[in-house]
């Protein structure tokens, strides 16, 4: 009688599952390696063309300096700027975007921009484009503006500025092209 013969039934067992976990490995390792799937690509969102945009107003929004979206700055910068915060996957923001572009229409003494607040431009572009609205709008892929500015972490936001300093936020959507007229007539004084 060998001396394996003499171990537990369920040593027997134990051992012969630790051969088959082992196998099993081993085949797993060796079809990973000859594994023939194609490769999916992988998105490359952060390295798309951006379309071309509207050009912004020189200098600083706000006090901070951001570059524009799909465009250089070299539009004249005006003393009261409105300034919707914006982000091409927000629902309301895509909304609420046409009602900037008809502010911007009727106040022309005004800069109306946006401040695009995620790190894909060329999505935000494009969003702008969908809905029709050619409003300039400046690039922030990394949080500098809300960063500087200690806006909260929600968008949309609404800045009404003056000479460069902030007079008014609003920290919710429009519903209304009136209601957002309304809003920032009464900032603007």
């Amino acid at each position: 009688m060998s001396q394996y013969s003499r171990w537990p039934t369920s040593v027997k067992v134990s051992a012969l599952v630790a051969v088959i976990i082992a196998a099993f490995a081993v085949v797993g390792v060796v079809d990973l390696l000859e594994d023939d799937t194609p490769e999916v690509p992988v998105p490359q969102s952060q390295e798309q063309e951006v379309a071309e945009r509207p050009k912004c107003p020189e200098g600083p929004i706000a006090g901070v300096d951001l570059p524009c979206l799909g465009a250089s700055s070299s539009a004249a910068a005006k003393d009261i700027q409105i300034v919707t915060v914006w982000a091409w996957w927000c629902e309301p923001c895509r909304t609420e975007l046409p009602f900037f572009q008809d502010l911007a229409r009727s106040h022309n003494t005004w800069n109306v921009v946006g401040v695009h607040a995620d790190s894909n431009a060329a999505n935000g572009a494009a969003l702008l484009s969908d809905v029709g609205v050619d409003l300039p709008s400046y690039q922030d892929s990394d949080g500098t503006f809300a960063g500087t500015l200690g806006l909260p972490g929600v968008i949309p936001i609404t800045l009404v500025v003056r000479d460069g300093e902030v007079v008014e936020k609003f920290v919710k959507p429009f519903t209304s092209a009136e209601e957002l007229d309304k809003a920032v007539e009464e900032a603007v004084g």
